[in-house]
């Protein structure tokens, strides 16, 4: 039965099947058991090679720092500074405005995104189990609401698909612009630091006027609908936003800043076609690069790693290097957990079977379910440290005995809490 609040829809089904026997239990966890030693197996990698990356790019970042020179002016290319590390403020700048004739729209930045959400169909489904009668039964119940969403729904997933069919297709695409030539002075970035100018903003429409006549604005939304405050399904609404604002604009007011510091490298000079005239800027960002002419490109550092850093705001040398080392920090220790999950989900899977075989006894069941997880978490933080600190071996031994040590502290508590053998 169908219970109607506005455009909400819910039912509710019921499925039943025969409890498995232990044999077909048994196999059920002899390929968890596969899966686990996959997922053990792969926790080594992760662990290891991010202990590498990690002291590879502190070092990088270390040689970058030990590098750097101040630079006068942005608007000359000094063939003095070339191979060297330069920090510098400079001004975004693109050669023409980026355009969207569908909805009159053109913004003076370096990218452009049109976001194009339709009004459709949604399934929700919250699942509940229990046994009855030797039987499992799964209560399944499925509501169903309309919401903007960016990508198309297949309703021909739906548990029942009568009354919220959703189109196949949008008649708009999302896209986004980005412009072919950027420029912080002199300089000309390259397609890996563009790339990194990601702080969208939502660009405001209240300004600008109905491109069509089945387009309404409202809001900072074009709609595609014959009554925006109350859509149907099908119904589209596109929003634009964009990032690396230049130069002046009436109504969003004047572009990012953006400072810059560059990596130029002992190469020889690729000389470059000189520019068209560009709009002056006042958008700021900070990059780190390797300069071949006036291009901008990735530098590759002694340790091994590539050097192309983009942040906006006019941030100082020690501050930039400061950020990348916190967020490598960041992302070895997220690597760390990731990787000590993963043994542990690997340890819990290949020790299922013993789960398996007293699974017919409850309270012994219990008392196993306990051990296992408790043999899984001491078994994946001391291999985890060991893997770590043999990461460590070549670049810091001292703390790589120091990080093996800790390895065994978790056995050492296991191994406490476990009463002594009375004496015979």
């Amino acid at each position: 039965q169908f219970s109607d609040t506005s455009s909400r829809k819910e039912h509710v089904k019921i499925t039943s099947e025969s409890k498995p026997g232990f044999l077909e239990r048994l196999s059920e966890t002899s390929g968890g058991m596969l899966m686990g030693l996959v997922t053990f197996l792969l926790s080594f990698y992760l662990l290891f090679t991010n202990e590498g990356r990690a002291l590879r790019t502190a070092k990088s970042l270390d040689e970058g720092l030990s590098l750097v020179v101040p630079l006068d002016s942005i608007h000359s290319v000094s063939q003095q500074n070339e191979g060297r590390l330069v920090h510098l403020a400079g001004a975004l700048s693109t050669s023409k405005p980026l355009f969207d004739p569908s909805y009159g729209l053109s913004i003076q930045a370096v990218k452009l995104k049109r976001h194009v959400e339709m009004y459709q169909w949604v399934e929700h489904e919250d699942s509940t189990e229990y046994e009855e009668n030797g039987k499992i039964k799964k209560e399944t119940k499925y509501s169903y609401n309309t919401e903007w969403k960016s990508e198309v729904i297949n309703s021909k997933n739906f548990d029942r698909e009568i009354g919220h069919k959703n189109p196949s297709a949008m008649a708009v695409e999302s896209f986004t612009a980005v412009s072919p030539n950027v420029q912080v002075g002199s300089f000309v970035l390259s397609k890996g630091l563009v790339d990194k100018i990601d702080n969208f903003k939502q660009l405001s429409l209240s300004n600008l006027e109905d491109p069509h006549a089945d387009v309404t604005r409202g809001g900072d939304y074009f709609y595609h609908s014959e009554n925006p405050r109350r859509p149907e399904v099908g119904d589209l609404r596109v929003s634009f936003f964009y990032a690396g604002l230049s130069g002046e604009d009436p109504y969003l007011g004047s572009a990012d800043v953006v400072s810059l510091q560059l990596f130029l490298c002992f190469a020889s000079s690729v000389p470059s076609s000189v520019a068209s005239k560009y709009l002056s800027l006042s958008s700021k960002v900070t990059v780190i690069a390797r300069q071949r002419g006036d291009q901008l490109v990735p530098y590759h550092t002694k340790a091994g790693d590539v050097l192309q850093i983009l942040y906006p705001g006019d941030l100082s040398v020690e501050e930039v290097f400061q950020k990348e080392h916190e967020s490598n920090t960041m992302k070895t220790w997220a690597l760390r957990a990731a990787g000590w999950l993963a043994m542990f989900v690997g340890v819990s899977l290949m020790t299922r079977i013993f789960y398996t075989l007293v699974d017919w006894f409850p309270v012994v069941r219990d008392l196993v379910n306990v051990g296992l997880k408790a043999f899984a978490f001491c078994v994946a933080s001391s291999l985890s440290l060991l893997t770590i600190s043999i990461g460590w071996l070549f670049y810091r031994p001292l703390w790589a005995v120091f990080i093996a040590c800790l390895s065994v502290v978790p056995i050492v508590i296991a191994k406490s809490r476990v009463p002594p053998k009375k004496q015979q």
